[in-house]
């Protein structure tokens, strides 16, 4: 998924309980699926602003020589402006764009 367009708040908003739970019909189970979703959406993230910011590295070994890289000042910038991941997340959830499953609940059916 592209994150840098989506439309989940950047600041923090409250959400309606019923709507957050209404697909499994249990908010824990709920929060537990955004809750990993987010950790998802973070370890993405994080790999792709360490592969830009790697771009941009220049491996000295001297410590006198560190210079300020506007580059990678900019590209630090842009990804924290983005929404938190858990805002994508639970923007995902209430667009139903979550896949998610219970085998508890499968294997209650099989039976």
């Amino acid at each position: 998924m592209d994150y840098k367009n989506s439309k989940a708040p950047t600041s923090t908003i409250t959400y309606d309980k019923n709507k957050i739970e209404a697909p499994t019909n249990n908010i824990y189970e709920a929060i537990a699926v955004i809750a990993k979703r987010a950790s998802q959406i973070n370890g993405d993230l994080r790999a792709e602003l360490i592969e830009k910011l790697e771009e941009f590295a220049t491996h000295n070994d001297s410590l006198e020589e560190i210079f300020e890289n506007k580059e990678q000042i900019e590209v630090s910038k842009f990804y924290e402006r983005l929404p938190k991941p858990t805002a994508l997340a639970v923007e995902e959830w209430l667009n139903n764009k979550i896949y998610y499953r219970n085998p508890l609940n499968d294997s209650q059916k099989e039976d």
